[in-house]
C-alpha cells in the first residue's frame, strides 16, 4: 500500500511526519507524492488557531471529493486529534492518532481496515519521546530534530500543553548520535526543536550543555534552535551562543504582548521591563544578533493603549522580523474559560495592519544596513520566485539571501557581498567560497 502525507503547522509537525514515515516503512509500506496514487492518506494537523482546524475540515472533504476511487483510507494525525478527539468522528475518516500514538499507527491502520470503523488513539504520554526511531528524511541541507516534547507553561491562550502533554526530554547522547548520523549523511545544519526548547533538561544536562555537545560534531557546520521562552534564558545559554561559532546568531524570542496587564492575563511570567532587560543582555553579549518574535493582537480586554505598548516594544527592540497574529480563542484553554473574546474583528485587523506596517519599515532598514557587507551563506535550494537560475540560501542570522546563477551546489557555503535588500530578502554576489 502507498502512503501520502500532508503536513500542516510548525516544524515539530514536519519532524513528526518524518517519524511517522520511519514507523510505517518498518511495516513495509511505501510512500508517494501523488494523492491520486495513494491507498492511505495521512493529514498531520496543527490546532494552534481556529483557522487551522477549519482548513483541515475542508481538506478532508476535498480529498474525499478528489479521490475518484473511494477504496482508500484517510487518517488525521497530530494536535487536532488530542484537541478535538471524538468530535472528529463527524468527518469521513478511518483513524485518528494523536502526537504520542505514532508507534501504534500501523496497528491502528490494520484495525480500521479489518473492522471498517474509525479508530481513535488520543492518549498523551508522560514518557514518549520517540527515542530510538530515526526519522525518514529527504536529503537536504537542514534537518529538524525534536529534543523534547510537550510544554509545562500553560500560557492562557495556548492549547499546546493539552494537545502535546507535559515536557519530557530526549537523552543528550540520543540527540548527539542522531546529529552524527545526519552529518554522515551530508546534512550541514541541524535545527533543535521544542515547544520550549531552552527548558531542555536530561540527567543534569541543560540546553546549553546540549548545544555544546552537538557542536563537537565535525560535519555539522551550523546549529539553530526554536523556540525558546524568555523565562528560561540563563547566562550560560547566552554565553554559548556568543562564543560558539557553530551556533547561529539568531534567537527567536516570543514577546506575545508588550503590556504588563495583558502579559499577566496571558500567564507569560515576565513583564515588559524584564523582557527588555533580557534583550539588552543578549545584544550586549552578541552585538550582531538577529532577533525575531511572535506577537498576538486583540487578546481579550486589550485596549488600544495597551496594544500601543506592544508597538513601543517593537520600536525599542527593532526585531528583524515578527510573526504577528490575531488572537484566536482555543477551546479548553484558560483564556477561553475566563475571558470572552471581546475585541471586534475589525479592531484586530486595524491593530495587526498597524504593527505589520511598522515591522516592515524596521525590517527594511535592518536589511538595508547589510548592503556592502560580506556574509557567509549556506545554499538551501534553487529560487523560483524570479528566476529558476537563482539560488536561495541563508546567512548566520537566518536571513534569506538570493544569489544569481553559477557553478554552485546545494549545501555549499559561499562568501556573499550584499548588493541590495528588501524587507524580507537580501540579494548578493558571490565573491569566494567560505574561508
Amino acid at each position: 500500500m502507498k502512503v501520502y502525507i500532508e503536513t500542516y503547522g510548525c516544524q515539530m509537525n514536519e519532524y513528526d511526519s518524518e517519524l511517522v514515515k520511519a514507523v510505517l516503512k518498518d511495516q513495509n509500506l511505501s510512500f508517494t507524492t501523488s494523492l491520486a496514487k495513494a491507498d492511505i492518506v495521512l493529514i498531520n494537523t496543527c490546532s494552534v488557531r481556529e483557522n487551522a482546524n477549519r482548513k483541515i475540515y475542508a481538506r478532508v472533504h476535498e480529498v474525499r471529493h478528489l479521490k475518484k476511487d473511494q477504496s482508500f483510507y484517510i487518517g488525521i494525525l497530530g494536535c487536532m486529534v488530542t484537541n478535538l478527539g471524538k468530535e472528529l468522528f463527524d468527518l469521513p475518516v478511518d483513524f485518528l492518532a494523536g502526537p504520542d500514538s505514532y508507534r501504534r499507527l500501523p496497528a491502528m491502520i490494520n484495525e480500521s481496515i479489518a473492522m471498517q470503523s474509525t479508530i481513535l488513539d488520543d492518549k498523551l504520554s508522560k514518557q514518549e519521546t520517540y527515542q530510538n526511531i530515526y526519522p525518514l528524511r529527504q536529503k537536504g541541507v537542514n534537518a529538524w530534530i525534536s529534543v523534547m516534547r510537550g510544554c509545562n507553561n500553560f500560557c492562557s491562550f495556548c492549547v499546546v500543553p493539552y494537545t502535546r502533554g507535559r515536557e519530557r526530554s530526549k537523552s543528550l547522547m540520543d540527540i548527539y548520535n542522531e546529529c552524527q548520523r545526519l552529518a554522515d549523511e551530508g546534512f550541514r545544519q541541524v535545527t533543535l526543536l521544542g515547544q520550549n526548547v531552552n527548558s531542555y533538561h536530561h540527567e543534569g544536562n541543560d540546553f546549553a550543555a546540549l548545544l555544546d555537545k552537538v557542536s563537537e560534531i565535525d560535519g555539522i557546520k551550523r546549529i539553530r534552535f526554536v523556540s525558546p521562552h524568555p523565562k528560561d534564558f540563563p547566562g550560560s545559554l547566552i554565553d554559548i551562543v556568543a562564543q560558539n561559532d557553530k551556533i547561529c546568531n539568531h534567537i527567536h524570542l516570543p514577546l506575545q504582548a508588550g503590556n504588563d496587564r495583558i502579559l499577566g492575563l496571558m500567564r507569560r511570567t515576565y513583564t515588559q521591563k524584564q523582557y527588555l532587560e533580557l534583550v539588552q543582555r543578549i545584544k550586549e553579549a552578541i552585538p550582531d544578533i538577529t532577533l525575531t518574535t511572535d506577537i498576538i493582537v486583540g487578546f481579550p480586554t486589550e485596549t488600544a493603549a495597551e496594544c500601543k505598548d506592544t508597538k513601543n516594544v517593537l520600536e525599542k527592540v527593532r526585531f528583524d522580523s515578527s510573526f504577528i497574529f490575531k488572537y484566536s480563542e482555543r477551546p479548553g484553554t484558560l483564556a477561553a474559560k475566563k475571558y470572552p473574546d471581546d475585541i471586534a474583528e475589525e479592531e484586530k485587523t486595524r491593530r495587526i495592519v498597524s504593527l505589520n506596517e511598522l515591522q516592515k519599515e524596521i525590517s527594511l532598514q535592518k536589511n538595508q544596513s547589510h548592503i556592502g557587507k560580506v556574509h557567509d551563506v549556506l545554499l538551501e535550494k534553487k529560487s523560483t520566485k524570479k528566476s529558476t537560475q537563482d539560488y536561495q540560501g541563508r546567512n548566520d542570522g537566518n536571513k534569506v539571501v538570493i544569489i544569481s546563477k553559477g557553478p554552485y551546489q546545494i549545501g555549499d557555503f559561499l562568501r556573499v557581498k550584499i548588493e541590495d535588500a528588501s524587507a524580507h530578502t537580501l540579494m548578493g554576489t558571490v565573491i569566494a567560497p567560505q574561508s
